[in-house]
């Protein structure tokens, strides 16, 4: 199972959310490309980013910082937030990165995911960002009327790469992760699973990983960034 680490970035910047609240933000740093090449030499394989503004405001707004990580790193790198067009996919992509979150897109704009997912298989990865079981939108501003089981019923046919499921309840909390949550998810879905959301401590990736083979990642940020997790600790933990 691989850990993730999670550059969120915002404004130019490596900060992190409590659930998700734009308010609320602790900057940890300046150097968005200088954070990732810090996971990378610490032994990442992949970095997942996220547009946090882009995610509000329904377009990219950090892409200069995220295109100088893709240049600074040689590992593959993930990104969300904020890409709610096929010409944003293919200009992400065109740039390097490796694979394509949509969240709020999935839900409202089947159209996209149908032509990013017929374009780039398997690239595409599938959002699951969830409040009592019901899948939020725009930056987690809105929360939908359908369950995160509904929507990877209905999307069980397209050629996605993984699902990420974030419980926002726990998301920067360090409280652990909703398992029995992500236990449902892993049951239901079709597509490889990656938890986030509420990880802080080694003994939360072992029972992440108990989950079964079907659980093939795991998201870390606060934790890390917190110092309450030792990203080379967490990697020889699950060796």
């Amino acid at each position: 199972m691989m850990v993730i680490p999670a550059i969120d970035v915002k404004d130019g910047r490596c900060v992190r959310l409590r659930q998700g609240d734009m308010a609320a933000e602790t900057v940890y740093s300046d150097d968005v490309a200088a954070m990732a090449r810090r996971w990378e030499e610490a032994g990442a394989r992949m970095i997942h980013l996220v547009d946090l503004n882009g995610a509000v405001e329904g377009e990219p707004k950090n892409f200069p910082y995220i295109e100088a990580v893709r240049k600074a790193v040689g590992v593959e790198i993930q990104v969300g937030g904020g890409i709610r067009t096929l010409s944003t996919v293919r200009r992400y992509l065109d740039a390097g990165v490796s694979r394509i979150v949509l969240g709020t897109a999935a839900l409202t704009d089947r159209t996209l995911l149908d032509e990013a997912c017929c374009e780039f298989p398997r690239r595409i990865l599938l959002g699951l960002d969830a409040r009592d079981g019901k899948v939020a939108v725009k930056g987690w501003t809105s929360v939908s009327e359908t369950t995160a089981i509904d929507l990877l019923k209905v999307l069980s046919s397209y050629p996605v790469g993984a699902v990420i499921y974030t419980d926002i309840a726990r998301d920067g909390m360090l409280g652990g992760p909703n398992l029995s949550a992500l236990r449902e998810i892993a049951a239901y879905s079709p597509f490889p699973v990656i938890a986030s959301g509420g990880i802080s401590r080694i003994e939360d990736l072992q029972a992440v990983r108990s989950l079964g083979p079907q659980v093939v990642g795991a998201i870390v940020g606060k934790a890390l960034y917190d110092g309450k997790l030792d990203y080379r600790d967490a990697l020889a933990a699950l060796t």
